[in-house]
């Protein structure tokens, strides 16, 4: 029979140090505290305060419960271990490696908890995605990545909003602005910030020749409920509103719902037409305004502007972070942490957490 014993003694060595890390002692004692508040009968008395609340309570409950699971799914393993050890029973082989390799997954996406040092990792991502060089094949690109990230949250368990979306001349798009909600999306979607280059030969190309394309994406933390209220001149603001762009259907609007504001003073400009009314539409952008004042705030008052806003380039040759090849060879290779992988389609059908985690440990290291 197999020997599990090395194994179950890492894991075990892995549940430990998540204990420690996540402070889950006193996570307890929190919980307590913020069970006790959350039950007070006037607690929504102040919204703002009770969203506080239980925003950290949920956050706080769901650490502890996942320990708690890792270790008696832990504990669980070494006792079917210890019986099939003590009856010779090699039956009970697959089942225990089964939760072995179940535990080391779960331990690997707990761990990249310990890579987050930012004030804002934990935040859900607005995340905008923009087309360069490279004309029709770089517009369809920049819809190619919308729907690789897309795929890449659904698989997380997060979900998407696409808030604003501006067609291509021929062919993709030129610019979408979409909002990945999640626990630690802004913390995991930093490490793909940059300029992001395919190689292919062009179905655009009637001679059927290789060409490049680039296009960028960039992601700010979305504000929370407390910081909502970051004041902003009317003054300041130009409104306007215009007609729905899609494919068709019955879902897209007939009147000039799509609200496109902008911020005079910083020239920041948002757009929305994901809503089916102008009013709703507007609430959308001005969240979405807010959250980038507060982030070019945050870029003025700190030294942090590299780790918070990242580099802004060029979307073309030389700045990209990561080629995407399909022709004449199949290769995805990201240039900072020098991560490769073959199978191209699986990134591009979302696969890019090797990726993001392949970058965590290569911040770290810097």
């Amino acid at each position: 029979m197999r020997d599990f014993s090395d194994q179950l003694s890492e894991v075990g060595r892995r549940v430990s140090g998540a204990t420690e890390y996540l402070d889950i002692e006193g996570a307890r004692a929190r919980l307590t505290e913020l069970e006790a508040e959350a039950s007070r009968p006037d607690l929504w008395d102040d919204p703002e305060h009770a969203r506080k609340v239980t925003t950290e309570l949920a956050r706080v409950n769901e650490d502890v419960e996942l320990v708690e699971r890792l270790a008696r799914e832990q504990s669980d393993a070494e006792t079917l271990w210890e019986l099939a050890k003590e009856e010779g029973d090699e039956s009970l082989e697959a089942e225990i490696a089964e939760a072995i390799g179940r535990l080391e997954r779960d331990l690997d996406a707990l761990e990249l908890r310990a890579l987050f040092a930012g004030e804002y990792d934990e935040r859900d991502a607005i995340c905008t995605i923009h087309s360069g060089a490279g004309g029709t094949d770089a517009q369809d690109w920049a819809q190619m990545l919308l729907r690789m990230y897309t795929r890449w949250a659904d698989d997380r368990g997060f979900s998407v909003e696409i808030d604003e979306v501006q067609p291509g001349e021929e062919a993709g798009i030129s610019s979408a602005t979409f909002t990945v909600s999640g626990r630690y999306a802004f913390g995991l979607l930093q490490a793909e910030r940059g300029v992001h280059r395919l190689v292919r030969i062009s179905p655009f190309d009637a001679q059927a020749r290789r060409h490049t394309a680039f296009a960028s994406f960039d992601c700010v933390p979305a504000i929370e409920e407390a910081e909502e209220e970051i004041e902003i001149d009317p003054g300041d603001l130009r409104v306007d509103t215009f007609r729905s762009s899609g494919a068709g259907g019955q879902h897209v609007n007939v009147t000039d719902s799509a609200v496109r504001i902008t911020h005079l003073p910083t020239g920041i400009v948002v757009a929305c037409q994901a809503e089916r009314s102008q009013h709703q539409n507007r609430d959308r952008a001005m969240k979405i305004l807010a959250a980038r004042l507060a982030d070019r705030a945050r870029e003025e008052r700190r030294k942090e502007i590299e780790e918070l806003a990242g580099e802004k380039t060029e979307v073309a040759w030389g700045n990209q972070i990561r080629s995407y090849v399909l022709a004449p060879y199949r290769l995805v290779k990201d240039l900072r942490t020098e991560h490769e992988t073959g199978n191209v389609d699986a990134v591009l059908d979302g696969d890019v957490e090797p990726f993001i985690e392949a970058y965590l440990h290569w911040r770290r290291r810097q």
